[in-house]
């Protein structure tokens, strides 16, 4: 850095600013390479047109009056060469205060080397960025992790595999509202800020509204709001937005995440069986060419309907299996949970857990059994008190999670519209949670809303973050999320 602040000054004393405004680019080095055959054609020549490209320095080969340097924008990597006879003796100087890392302009002609690489050969240099921080050295590159989340911006610049990660990312986000929009929903915003924390069991984060001098939650959830617009006559909505649940962090949990929600009226949770298969596979087979296309590729995505997942390979190819949620637990563990007679304790003891719970048994030994695409379906009432009841066995719910990889990646439900047993429900929980030490409160506008009428629906929410791990082969959250959530660093 000593080194960088002298060149600094130096360049100062040339009359050269360092931190230059705008430039004008007339092509992308992505367009330069694609395009090179017409470019450098007799006509352009004759034209006299010469390329306007911009970018940050990545290598410097060469010294004395010749030297070759490489320079990457967003869309490519591409090598100028600067010789002092062809440029104006104060852009030469220039040179020879650069270093890798400094962004700059160039203008000159196209050619190609002897070696056969395109290149352009430069006669004006403009400084636009001196960079007073050194990356890190090329054979090595930028290998820890936590600096690679702490310096997102120092990731993206050296590893090419991190800014492909999050255009692919882009690219999926993309495709799920043309995915949609072509099945007409509708895009909605509701709040973020809320009165009340409904819609999924989780501890929220809590804030205060000076201008209304009460407490607020941020969402865990939309659900609660989406429902009112279903009353409202809205019928096939989604929301792709942040969430935030105030629990803990791991490589499949982030505080703040993107949720996929929908909800369509008129429909049950089998109808959001197949909008879930639909979209899956949709993405799959649109990613592929399109990335294929920017000539980058997803890394994960195989002939016909596989994809990779760590070492594994997973078939997508319908149809996917479904199975019940009590059924899949007696198959892993051996135990009949519905069995009235079961000891908990016993149970827990045997399992080799503190204790039985339904949620935590099924994490331990179902959840990370379920590689292949799997609707586990009809889960016990008693966990879904905004679903309906099956007409046929009322303990359970109409409800599915579809497990992938070993994760869940979507909820689903037949929405209850019933605004009495809504309410009584309600005041379980409430009664339960106050129990708790946790409040309780209930949401009358959303059971006023309810009261109006609102039409049969399924509802689905899908984890985007954990859908695009599944996309990109990620094992971790962190890998797929730009800024991910880490422990402060305090200066001492």
């Amino acid at each position: 850095m000593e080194s960088r602040l002298e060149k600094l000054e130096k360049i100062k004393q040339l009359g050269i600013e360092p931190y230059g405004g705008k430039f004008r680019r007339n092509y992308s080095i992505k367009q330069l390479i694609e395009n090179y055959e017409e470019l450098v054609s007799p006509i352009m020549e004759g034209k006299k047109e010469k390329a306007s490209v911009g970018g940050r320095i990545m290598a410097l080969r060469g010294h004395g009056k010749t030297a070759f340097l490489d320079i990457q924008d967003e869309s490519g990597r591409m090598q100028i060469y600067i010789k002092k006879d062809n440029v104006i003796a104060k852009d030469f100087l220039l040179f020879k205060e650069l270093d890798i890392g400094d962004i700059i302009g160039l203008e000159g002609i196209l050619f190609v080397t002897q070696k056969g690489e395109k290149t352009i050969k430069a006669d004006r240099l403009f400084l636009l960025s001196k960079s007073l921080r050194p990356l890190p050295e090329k054979w090595h590159g930028l290998k820890d992790i936590e600096i690679r989340y702490r310096r997102r911006c120092l990731d993206l610049i050296v590893n090419p595999a991190t800014k492909e990660t999050f255009l692919t990312r882009a690219e999926i986000i993309r495709q799920i509202r043309i995915f949609m929009e072509k099945r007409e929903f509708i895009e909605v915003e509701t709040p973020m800020l809320q009165n009340l924390a409904g819609g999924a069991k989780a501890k929220p984060f809590i804030t205060h509204y000076n201008a209304l001098n009460c407490d607020v939650y941020l969402r865990i959830a939309p659900e609660i709001y989406l429902k009112r617009l279903l009353v409202g006559g809205l019928e096939k909505i989604y929301e792709l937005s942040r969430n935030f649940r105030n629990e803990g962090i791991s490589a499949v949990h982030n505080p703040e995440f993107t949720m996929l929600e929908l909800y369509e009226a008129y429909a049950d949770y089998t109808d959001m069986m197949r909008l879930t298969e639909e979209l899956i596979i949709n993405l799959t087979n649109t990613l592929a060419p399109l990335r294929a296309q920017a000539g980058t590729g997803t890394g994960n995505i195989l002939k016909g309907s596989k994809i990779k997942w760590g070492d594994k390979e997973i078939d997508l190819k319908l149809p996917w299996a479904k199975i019940p949620f009590y059924d899949v637990l007696k198959r892993e563990t051996g135990i009949d949970f519905q069995d009235k007679n079961l000891d908990f304790k016993e149970v827990a003891v045997k399992l080799e857990m503190d204790s039985a719970d339904l949620n935590n048994v099924f994490g331990k030994f179902v959840e990370p059994k379920l590689i292949h695409p799997t609707f586990v379906i009809d889960y016990p009432a008693f966990l879904c008190p905004l679903a309906k009841r099956k007409k046929d066995n009322p303990q359970l719910s109409e409800r599915f999670e579809l497990f992938i990889g070993g994760q869940e990646l979507a909820n689903a439900y037949s929405e209850l519209n019933d605004p009495l047993e809504q309410r009584k429900r309600f005041e379980k929980q409430a009664l339960h949670q106050s129990g708790a030490g946790q409040g309780g409160e209930i949401d009358e506008d959303f059971l006023a809303a309810l009261e109006q009428g609102m039409p049969p629906a399924g509802g689905l929410g899908i984890g985007v973050d954990r859908l695009i791990m599944l996309l990109t082969n990620k094992s971790s959250i962190r890998e797929v999320l730009l800024f991910p959530q880490l422990k402060p660093v305090r200066n001492s």
